[in-house]
C-alpha cells in the first residue's frame, strides 16, 4: 500500500505541474478535496486547483517540480518539493520578466478511507516567488 500510494502521488503530481495533465489528479484528489494555505482558510476545490496549475504553467511553460522527501505515516504524507521555472507569460498581473525562479514548499496531505486526498495543506512563501521575479526587494511590503 505503502509503495502504491508513494507512487500514485508522484505520478500524478509530476504529470500535473511538469506536464499540464491536471486530469492525473483525478486518481490522487477526491471529488470534496480541499487545498488549503494559511492565508486561504476556505481552500480551493479539485478544479480550482486544477485551474491554478494551469494558470501557473502558462506563466512558466518550462516549469519542472522535483519532490525532495516524501514521508508516509498512515493516512498522512508530507511532501518537501521545489519548483523551477521561466516566467515568460504574465502571472497575476506581472508581466513576463524572463527570470528563472524557483520556489519550494511542503504540502501535507490527508487521505480517506477511499485512499484519495480530501485536504491538503501547503506552505510555501510567495514573497520569495514575488522577490524572485523582482517585484519586492527584501524587506520591503507586498
Amino acid at each position: 500500500m505503502t509503495d502504491d500510494r508513494r507512487r500514485l502521488i508522484t505520478e500524478s503530481w509530476l504529470a500535473a505541474w511538469d506536464t499540464g495533465d491536471v486530469d492525473a489528479l483525478d486518481r490522487l484528489l477526491a471529488r470534496d478535496y480541499r487545498r488549503r494555505t494559511s492565508s486561504d482558510e476556505e481552500g480551493l476545490d479539485r478544479d480550482a486547483f486544477k485551474a491554478t496549475i494551469l494558470t501557473t504553467r502558462a506563466a512558466f511553460p518550462d516549469l519542472t517540480t522535483t519532490i525532495e522527501d516524501l514521508v508516509l505515516d498512515g493516512d498522512k504524507a508530507a511532501v518537501r518539493w521545489q519548483s523551477t521555472g521561466t516566467h515568460t507569460h504574465s502571472f497575476l498581473g506581472v508581466p513576463a520578466t524572463r527570470r528563472t525562479v524557483q520556489v519550494s514548499g511542503a504540502t501535507f496531505a490527508s487521505f480517506g478511507p477511499d485512499g484519495l486526498v480530501h485536504e491538503e495543506r501547503v506552505t510555501w512563501d510567495p514573497r520569495g516567488l514575488l522577490t524572485a521575479l523582482g517585484v519586492i526587494t527584501v524587506g520591503q511590503d507586498a
